[in-house]
């Protein structure tokens, strides 16, 4: 296995660009067998479940049976392996990239695989392609932690991963990269384009080519003919708005409850089976993934065509909703991808029900329905592009092109305003967590963490008391350390805040259990700006740095003064490439010459910054002369009595430099003429 790590790394060393995408193809394919397997192993479990259903004596007590045994199957993969295995994968995976620098541990991804199929198959609600996001990413993460890629571009295959999941599910890959763009990595940023779209390709045409058109979600296309429609659109567009916040609050709702759960964790998953089942009495449409009443439903042509009741489609929503929530709650695999869609197609076709009889013209159900599913999903996820143009290549043609749009746009922009929160970021605002998507370039992008970290001088060992490790923070001033093993491995940190938390004895307390373990790290390499972000994120005042060849060993810690460091480092560079230019702008002109101008004794520029004095704009200083010593001069220089000034511009410019070094102190310090 070293062998084969030390060959994937050389050729990821010496292709570089050309094994970025490589690597994002053998992503892609990976990702694609993957979908392949899972939509496998669903049947195989959907197979077994209604063999449950054809054997028992009733119908309905099979509901009881097969929905409960699923999800405690899927809580039992999640206890043996990782509780990560849990839930959707989404919001997973936005945090591993957005604070984990992209890791996602490889040994989720055939639990996960397993644990949705248990999950989906035994009839719980969700879909696939939450937890398929999950385990592309994961396949993204495990393959480029054996090159040398840097984190940046780590990120990129790991959002690859991701959006080749859904590419691959829905045999959409334009909209698999538009999720990993604007849900994963929260930003458009052209430098993570290139490996999204391969591996977002490569996955869906090979799940295409292995399991057929049957499995994916597919429609024949809607019609849009009369321009009066598009009040109608405007209307469900404000209506998805009502309903993705109504799904993401029940989530939450439910969510809330689970934490509040007080009885042994194995009755959770039977608790919530039996609730989910007896709902499916009622209408086991809220069910399952919810593909094939999705699919019927975008081929609906007329209001004529259905025998779906008015009344009932509302109810079918909230049952989904609620379903969805129980599924996820009681230790089910399942995303909210799917259920969005359910709920976005069932409110258009329920609104064109509606309104038909008193319009003016027929109108199209399916139509409805495709970009009542987009708007839902834009209100739910805040991800416009992938709701439009996941519609246009299921369909395959441009017909919705101005509803779509308009009913999108409308309900992420009103759903932003409401509640700032997505579904899948909600839980991380619940845990504290608050990401910034916001990659602007700014001065603290010129600046390494590695240039202001702070080098460490003392260490704490997991097998210490919490008094001695207190006794240490207060010796050092620090209000955290890192927990360091023996050989140099980073165990965790502990704060002063831990260390108040503790509740035994803290004589008898090891630091081992009052620390926090696996913390969140940045590297030597990484831009100070988006390690201040992951601190915000996190709202801590320190983060320990790693090796960016070896994460496991600790090098310094990027501490809130660190940050104030990295501006003024960046301030005075930028005052550096500013003078330059001068130089350069100076150089070229006509009549330009070097002049020397010393800064004489009772000068008020002595003592005084560079960037502090109101220089000529016609002259550019080219150096300093200190004794002996030539400086080059920089924003943070400080001039001293007996410099001389050496600088180029115009004859009249050294006139306009002589002043500014000449003005004399008065005696009540301002700087004077005389």
């Amino acid at each position: 296995m070293a062998t084969v790590r030390s060959t994937i790394r050389q050729i990821a060393n010496s292709r570089g660009h050309t094994a970025f995408l490589a690597a994002a193809i053998v992503i892609g394919f990976l990702v694609g067998l993957a979908v392949v397997l899972l939509v496998i192993l669903v049947e195989a479990a959907t197979t077994a479940s209604e063999w449950v259903h054809d054997n028992v004596g009733s119908h309905d007590i099979a509901f009881f049976l097969t929905i409960p045994a699923g999800l405690l199957l899927a809580w039992g993969i999640a206890q043996r392996f990782s509780k990560n295995v849990e839930s959707g994968g989404v919001t997973e995976t936005i945090y591993a990239v957005g604070l984990r620098a992209g890791y996602l541990s490889t040994r989720t991804i055939l639990p996960k695989i397993a644990s949705t199929a248990a999950t989906l198959g035994g009839g719980g609600s969700g879909g696939r392609e939450g937890p398929i996001v999950m385990i592309g990413a994961a396949i993204g993460s495990s393959l480029s932690r054996y090159t040398r890629f840097s984190e940046d571009r780590i990120r990129s295959l790991v959002a690859a991963g991701a959006g080749a999941g859904i590419g691959a599910t829905f045999n959409a890959p334009i909209a698999g990269m538009l999720f990993a763009m604007e849900v994963i990595l929260g930003n458009l940023a052209i430098r993570h384009l290139n490996a999204v779209v391969v591996a977002s390709v490569v996955a869906a045409v090979t799940t295409q080519t292995l399991v057929g058109e049957e499995q994916i979600l597919s429609s024949p296309g809607g019609s849009f003919e009369d321009p009066r429609e598009l009040l109608l659109y405007l209307v469900l567009g404000l209506l998805a708005v009502v309903a993705g916040l109504l799904f993401v609050r029940i989530l939450t709702w439910v969510s809330d409850i689970k934490d509040r759960y007080h009885y042994p964790d194995w009755t959770r998953p039977l608790a919530a089976g039996v609730l989910i089942a007896a709902i499916g009495l009622i209408d086991d449409r809220a069910l399952g993934t919810g593909q094939s009443f999705l699919s019927g439903l975008m081929r609906i042509s007329t209001p004529d065509a259905t025998d779906l009741v008015l009344w009932t489609l509302p109810i079918l929503m909230v049952f989904k909703m609620v379903t969805n929530a129980l599924t996820r709650s009681g230790g089910g695999s399942a995303g909210t991808f799917m259920p969005s869609l359910f709920i976005g197609g069932t409110l258009g076709t329920a609104l064109v029900l509606a309104v038909e009889p008193f319009w003016f013209t027929d109108l199209n159900p399916a139509s409805y329905a495709m970009v009542g599913m987009a708007a839902t999903f834009a209100a739910v996820a805040r991800a416009p592009l992938t709701a439009i143009i996941m519609v246009f290549e299921i369909t395959g043609n441009y017909a919705l092109v101005l509803p779509l749009m308009l009913a999108a746009s409308l309900a992420s922009f009103i759903a932003d305003r409401v509640n700032p929160d997505s579904v899948y970021t909600q839980p991380l605002t619940k845990a504290g967590v608050h990401l910034v998507q916001n990659e602007d370039v700014d001065l603290l992008d010129t600046v390494t963490v590695g240039e202001v970290m702070t080098v460490l001088d003392v260490t704490l060992a997991p097998t210490m008391t919490v008094t001695e490790a207190a006794g240490i923070l207060d010796e050092s001033r620090h209000h955290g350390l890192p927990v360091v093993e023996k050989g140099g491995k980073l165990a965790g940190v502990l704060t002063l805040i831990d260390v108040a938390l503790v509740d035994g004895d803290p004589d008898e307390t090891l630091v081992r259990d009052a620390m926090t373990d696996r913390p969140i790290t940045v590297t030597p390499t990484m831009p100070v700006s988006s390690a201040l972000a992951r601190m915000a994120a996190l709202g801590v005042g320190r983060l320990p740095v790693v090796d960016d060849m070896d994460p496991s060993r600790v090098v310094g810690m990027f501490r809130r003064n660190s940050v104030v460091a990295a501006y003024h480092h960046a301030l005075g560079a930028v005052t550096d490439r500013h003078l330059y230019r001068q130089r350069l702008r100076q150089r070229v002109q006509p009549g330009a010459t070097f002049y020397e101008v010393p800064v004489p004794h009772g000068s008020a520029a002595a003592g005084q910054r560079v960037k502090d004095l109101e220089w000529p704009e016609e002259a550019v200083l080219v150096s300093i002369r200190r004794g002996d010593a030539v400086i080059i001069p920089h924003g943070d220089t400080v001039l001293r009595v007996a410099d001389t000034i050496t600088a180029f511009g115009h004859g009249d410019s050294r006139v306009a430099v002589a002043y500014v070094l000449e003005r004399k102190l008065a005696a009540d310090g301002t700087a004077t003429d005389g």
